[in-house]
């Protein structure tokens, strides 16, 4: 399983180690059980503090990471190379005695969580979003005694993904009933458990000073403009709804200068890190509902949050981004997670063997389409226009796949289901005017991005498209108020170009500051 140069790794990471654990593996004659047999065999030899015991889980083959005489273990059902050997790795640091890293405040919030949880956790070795999930909930099991979680892959387990209903992943079931989809990290967990959590972060936003400069969003172009303005030495904030922002469901960013390859979600671990070694107040899980430009020159900009709370600052930087488009047709709300998806990256695996489509004809919707060919039984391209946007070579691959079918100048027109599932689609020829109907059991939206901009309708000057109208200073129709990323006017939705708008605005909101008062911070 492991080669000599990841074994050699494995083992100096096992150096780490404080506490004796041991592996429970309960395994039947399967050939992946005996994949796991040997992983758990090599992963043994990696220290004398690891320890091998047989288990009978009804999952197999699965196993338990426990710390020796102790309550505290991590489970895992399937075998987690792929995306999650990385949580594999910290699992047994963490079971093993290695710190969480989480911060002490968050961290005793977990703690001083009562009651029994039990979390499942349904994944796919080829999610890119699934590891934080994983991982938070690990982390949480090692904190909490009260808390036990078991990564179960989607993929070994089709009979209970199926029994579940389950059309997406990383879903998470708590004591044995339907408790989130999607991302969550330690932070979003907590909130959902805590009813509490969100009262008293609301509490603590409101007593803050006012900013400089706020930065509402923590994407590419909001980091780089968070940094940029801490550098100057003023008060700095940034508020986001998830930190990392669209970069989180990237599955590989090979165009950003001087990086040949990273993944999305490392690369905003890399942003949030960078961002946090300079003076910056992070405001995290905060979603903006409405911007209050100041009264008078000069003064105070308002930021109202969901929560009740608002921040005030004397200059911001609105970089929301932007996600994904959706079809807007009867059915798609009702079925989104259940058969309707976003990321075939995350999600495909679930759909082996059956019949999907892909909507849209760009390059994302044709690189989806020959992912999802070589795991799905069939794959049906579906492109509005006469033409795919995709670039030729991808265009060339696609048209040599003998499963897929490519349906052009088609309007996807509904989504059709069973109430529980989509079982299907409805598209028009936009040649002849001709309704038909495709049977499916996936539908892979791919048409473009959306900005999320709803919030500031009559506060900033919008585009026809939604977006924020800015110069070529960052500057928007509100004094004091700029804007970068994907939720501008700006041509390109592209991470190294968020990240050079993101440095513009934040240069010019220090600009803006110089000449219009002295900083909040020398004020006060």
């Amino acid at each position: 399983m492991l080669d000599e140069n990841l074994k050699a790794q494995l083992t100096a990471y096992m150096e780490k180690l404080t506490q004796p654990i041991e592996l429970v593996a309960s395994l039947d004659d399967s050939d992946k059980s005996r994949e796991l047999d040997q992983l758990l065999d090599q992963i043994a030899s990696t220290s004398d503090r690891i320890t091998r015991r047989d288990g009978d889980a009804a999952r197999k083959p699965s196993f338990e990471i426990v710390r020796a005489g102790t309550d505290v273990s991590v489970g895992f059902a399937g075998i987690p190379m792929g995306h999650e050997f990385t949580s594999l790795v910290l699992a047994l640091l963490q079971v093993g005695g290695h710190p969480v890293k989480v911060e002490e405040e968050l961290a005793n919030q977990v703690r001083d969580l009562e009651g029994e949880f039990r979390f499942e956790t349904y994944m796919s070795l080829s999610c890119q979003s699934c590891p934080d999930t994983v991982q938070a909930l690990n982390a949480m099991s090692v904190l909490n005694s009260n808390i036990s979680h078991v990564a179960i892959d989607g993929a070994l387990f089709q009979d209970e993904v199926e029994a579940r209903e389950i059309m997406s992943v990383p879903t998470i079931f708590l004591n044995g009933k339907p408790f989130g989809q999607g991302r969550m990290t330690v932070e979003e967990l907590v909130a959902k458990l805590d009813s509490g959590a969100a009262e008293r972060e609301a509490g603590k936003i409101a007593k803050k000073d006012p900013f400089d400069v706020l930065v509402v969003g923590g994407g590419p172009a909001g980091s780089a403009a968070a940094i940029y303005a801490a550098r100057k030495g003023i008060r700095t904030g940034v508020a986001a709804e998830r930190f990392g922002g669209q970069v989180l469901d990237t599955l590989s960013i090979e165009n950003f200068v001087s990086v040949k390859y990273t993944e999305g979600p490392q690369f905003a671990i890399a942003l949030e890190q960078h961002v946090r070694e300079y003076d910056v107040d992070v405001m995290n899980l905060q979603r903006a509902t409405k911007l209050v430009p100041a009264s008078e020159p000069g003064g105070l900009i308002e930021v109202q949050l969901e929560n009740g709370a608002s921040l005030k600052s004397k200059s911001v930087v609105l970089a929301t981004g932007a996600r994904w488009r959706q079809m807007g047709v009867p059915g798609e709300e009702e079925y989104r997670t259940r058969g309707v998806a976003y990321c075939p990256h995350c999600d495909g695996p679930l759909y082996k063997g059956k019949r999907v489509a892909v909507i849209g004809g760009g390059n994302s919707g044709v690189e989806a389409a020959i992912d999802l060919a070589g795991i799905v039984e069939h794959v049906t391209l579906i492109e509005f226009d006469t033409a795919m946007r995709a670039d030729e070579v991808l265009q060339r691959k696609l048209r040599s796949l003998p499963n897929v079918d490519i349906l052009l100048n088609a309007q996807t027109t509904e989504v059709l289901g069973d109430g529980q599932k989509v079982t299907g689609l409805v598209y028009k020829d936009r040649g002849t005017g001709e309704s038909h109907t495709v049977e499916l059991a996936g539908i892979f939206v791919q048409i473009g991005l959306l900005p999320n901009t709803e919030w500031l309708k009559g506060a900033v000057e919008l585009s026809e498209r939604g977006e924020i109208v800015i110069d070529d200073r960052g500057q928007t129709s509100v004094p004091g108020v700029f804007a970068a990323g994907d939720a501008t006017t700006v041509p390109y939705k592209q991470i190294v170009v968020a990240m050079g708008a993101g440095s513009t605005a934040a240069l010019s909101a220090f600009d803006h500051l110089i000449r219009t008062s002295a900083p909040a911070a020398q004020a006060a």
